[in-house]
């Protein structure tokens, strides 16, 4: 009966009638639209027969296909495009059921054509918003077959890029399709993102290469119409733009592990194009989850090669650039502490040649130009991320960083021995080279902010090191900043200018912040310039660097206290030319005599006193006619012209102490302290940065106990105070500070230049001394109290102190409890 029903066509079902009407007898005809109509009318009439109608359709498909009729294919995927278009009712699931299948069946043939059918009827279904969830559908044949095909290497170009296209049209409706549906098999998961970025970023690279070698520019604007690679980029910003919180990492580490495949860290243009796509596609708030997934990344390739760790730097630099102008939250520590920590390993792969810490026939040999290569990547990164962080971050990663500068102490002392000494000195050259990077360009009105006591401290102590490079950094350091108007190009060469006003000089009034910082950290800095300037292994770079810091600090921090102590300063320096107890060569006493004259020309026309002027006109213009050697233009020039014979130097060469304190105690400025030479003191910080053996660090021990020693302190009798002596007080309060500083000088020259032996049986007298009062001290402590019922005789006559208990004690009979 059922088999005479389907012979003969008027018995057969309603809706399978209705279907066939709408093939036509030549597939070239089309779909016939009237009774297409008809099929639609009744899908929405009767939706319980949508189901049947979607299985006949699949049905009548895989006929086809199998036949060969491709024409018919067409023609089905059509009318399945319309029904979906057309019905949303509640029992469309098992009609989608259908459509899927047809649609799988379409991309599992061989034909590019039926490929790409089937994937353009999966983008309209993508693209239609389901009124009734599904629980049971399953996208995964749909992500593996799509990613397959984003990888296609089919011999013709044209086809190979439409189905490369439909493969990332493909994929795009899966994301769209599942992204936003709960019910559906989590998309994010590793298995399916470890599939889809990878195609997507496979067509980014290779259709780019391509692009490149493409001879004809006029028929770029066709050709982007059919370019994978936007089309690639575009389905992955839209990817990366619904990634929520708990999803960045799985769509960012599927990105690390195809640039490491495919060796793309080396050239990092396409590394670098790929996560400023990332940077701009992700909500701000999940910036830092992508700098953490790099940071953590550059800690996995920490024995990779130099070129590979350089890359992964720079795209590290190029992201956080990125994320500072959203929201980095806790990662800025984080991230310099991660690229401080690269610096150091990379500062140990260059000293020991391995990775292993020891060279052996199985380890890498690590060539030192690309360990350096990468060392300046990790400065430049510092650096430039650091230039887009607000100033109390900055501050923060100011103090971050100097904190990790391994400086000689007695508590931390540094590695000793050659390969240690290297170590240290190379730790401390990249991490003041990175500090240099950091306060380039820093703003703050507050110099104690910019400059706090536990930073500069730590600053001014590498300064005195024997190593000239180092020196050289901390006052580039001290200069970046110090200059808070921009004028430190204008101080880039050393001149004796007749009128500073073509500097256009940018000068404000000192601040009550900044006089508050100078009487603090005047003294401290002034001490450490008048040191550099005895470096005998000082270069032109370095004099320079010493004038624009003093520059600086007569335009930026001056007031007429620090005008004057900074004029006592630079005479202080020419005595030291003059006297050379140094020995310094005659580089540097000409070197010396010519910072002195550019400087004091400068002041003299900053404070326009023209009595001070004059004075100082008169001995440039002396110097000009019979000793040009100790000016600038002569010294610090390629070729320096220097005089062989300094030792008889007139005084009309030279800046006179007295001249000058009395044109300006004529204007108003404190002419006793003028007289006063400049004498630095010298602290136990000083001596700590620049100790060289044991003995040192002793004397500075003996110094401090000799201070505080009790034989040192003097019973003075009680003095009446009076009107005269406070008035003593003052005036002289001056002169016993210089007197007190010389003393304080003589102590540490004396234990520097003593023997060792001599040393340490000053040091055994004084732990003697310190034991005998100790002892003293626990008798007295230990010692039972008196008696109140006297004293009894002990042995050899003596008499000994007897303890009686309270209870046996008796008390007067007024004594009241």
């Amino acid at each position: 009966m059922y088999g005479v029903c389907g012979c003969c066509g008027a018995l057969r079902p309603r809706y399978k009638r209705l279907v066939d009407n709408i093939f036509p007898e030549d597939p070239e005809d089309g779909l016939v639209k009237t009774n297409m109509e008809k099929l639609t009318f009744y899908a929405l009439s009767a939706p319980e027969k949508l189901d049947r109608i979607g299985a006949y359709l699949s049905e009548r498909l895989i006929r086809d296909v199998g036949r060969h009729r491709y024409g018919y294919v067409c023609i089905a995927m059509e009318a399945l495009d319309q029904l979906l278009m057309a019905c949303h009712c509640q029992s469309i699931n098992l009609f989608v059921e259908s459509f899927l299948k047809m649609v799988a069946k379409l991309l599992e043939s061989e034909k590019p054509n039926l490929q790409i059918l089937g994937t353009n009827s999966f983008v309209k279904f993508a693209n239609i918003e389901e009124d009734t969830p599904s629980y049971h559908r399953s996208y995964d044949f749909f992500v593996s077959r799509f990613s397959e095909m984003c990888h296609s290497s089919h011999d013709d170009l044209e086809i190979k890029t439409k189905i490369r296209m439909s493969g990332i049209k493909g994929l795009q409706g899966v994301v769209r399709k599942t992204v936003n549906d709960e019910l559906q098999a989590n998309i994010w998961d590793p298995q399916h993102m470890d599939k889809i970025v990878p195609s997507l970023l496979f067509n980014l690279q290779h259709v780019e290469e391509a692009e490149s070698r493409s001879p004809s520019p006029l028929q770029a604007p066709e050709k982007e119409k059919e370019n994978p690679a936007e089309l690639a980029e575009r389905c992955l910003r839209e990817l990366l733009g619904r990634a929520a919180f708990g999803n960045i990492k799985n769509a960012i580490k599927p990105v690390l592990i195809h640039l490491d495949n495919h060796s793309l860290w080396e050239p990092k243009v396409f590394a670098t194009r790929c996560f400023k796509i990332i940077m701009y596609s992700i909500q701000p708030q999940h910036s830092h989850l992508v700098i953490q997934q790099l940071l953590s990344h550059l800690d996995a390739n920490s024995r990779s090669a130099a070129t590979v760790r350089a890359g992964i730097v720079e795209v590290l630099s190029e992201a956080a650039i990125i994320a500072a102008t959203g929201s980095v939250g806790p990662t800025v520590l984080e991230m310099f502490n991660t690229l401080l920590r690269q610096l150091r390993l990379s500062i140990d792969y260059a000293l020991t040649g391995s990775y292993d810490g020891a060279v052996s026939l199985g380890s890498k040999i690590i060539k030192e130009h690309e360990e350096c290569m990468f060392q300046e990547a990790v400065i430049k990164t510092i650096g430039s991320f650091a230039s887009t962080l607000p100033t109390y971050q900055r501050s923060e990663v100011i103090l971050f960083i100097m904190s990790k500068v391994p400086l000689p102490s007695v508590h931390h002392p540094v590695e000793t021995g050659r390969t240690g000494e290297n170590r240290n000195r190379l730790t401390q050259i990249m991490l003041l080279k990175s500090l240099l990077q950091v306060s380039t360009g820093f703003q703050c009105n507050n110099m104690m902010s910019a400059l706090p006591s536990n930073f500069l401290d730590r600053l001014l102590s590498t300064a005195l090191m024997e190593d000239a490079e180092i020196r050289l950094f901390v006052l580039e350091i001290l200069i970046s900043f110090i200059d808070r108007h921009g004028n430190r190009h204008k101080f880039s060469t050393i001149s004796t200018l007749g009128d500073i006003s073509v500097l256009k000089l940018k000068v404000d009034k000192c601040s009550r912040q900044d006089t508050v910082f100078m009487k603090k950290h005047s003294q401290q800095l002034y001490r450490h310039i008048y040191l550099s300037c005895k470096e005998e292994t000082n270069i032109q770079k370095h004099y320079e660097a010493l004038y624009g810091l003093l520059a600086l600090i007569s335009i930026e921090l001056a007031n007429e206290e620090v005008v004057v102590d900074l004029i006592r300063l630079v005479l202080a320096v020419q005595d030291v030319a003059q006297v050379n107890e140094e020995n310094l060569p005659t580089y540097n006493r000409c070197a010396l005599y010519a910072l002195g004259a550019a400087y004091l020309n400068l002041i003299s026309q900053l404070t326009t006193v023209p009595a001070f002027c004059q004075h100082i006109h008169e001995v440039i213009e002396t110097r000009k006619k019979e000793a040009p050697y100790m000016l600038p233009e002569d010294v610090f020039v390629e070729k320096p012209r220097l005089s062989q014979n300094l030792d008889g130097v007139v005084i009309e060469f030279l800046f006179r102490q007295s001249k000058i304190s009395e044109v300006l105690g004529g204007s108003g400025y404190n002419s006793d302290r003028l007289c006063l030479p400049y004498i630095p003191q010298l602290t136990d910080e000083d001596r700590l940065s620049k100790r060289k053996s044991i003995g040192e660090t002793i004397s500075l021990q003996v110094e401090v106990e000799s201070r505080n020693s009790p034989e040192k302190e003097e019973r003075v009798p009680a003095e009446e105070i009076t009107y005269e002596t406070l008035k003593k007080a003052i005036v002289d309060s001056v002169a016993v500070e210089e007197q007190e500083r010389e003393r304080q000088r003589q102590v540490v020259e004396k234990f520097q230049k003593a023997p060792f032996e001599e040393i340490a049986a000053h040091c055994g007298a004084r732990a003697s001394l310190l034991q005998s009062k100790l002892n003293q001290i626990f008798e007295i402590t230990i010692r039972p109290p008196p008696s109140p019922s006297g004293t009894i005789s002990a042995a050899y006559g003596q008499p000994q102190n007897h303890s009686i208990p309270v209870y046996e004690m008796k008390f007067p009979d007024l004594c009241v409890y």
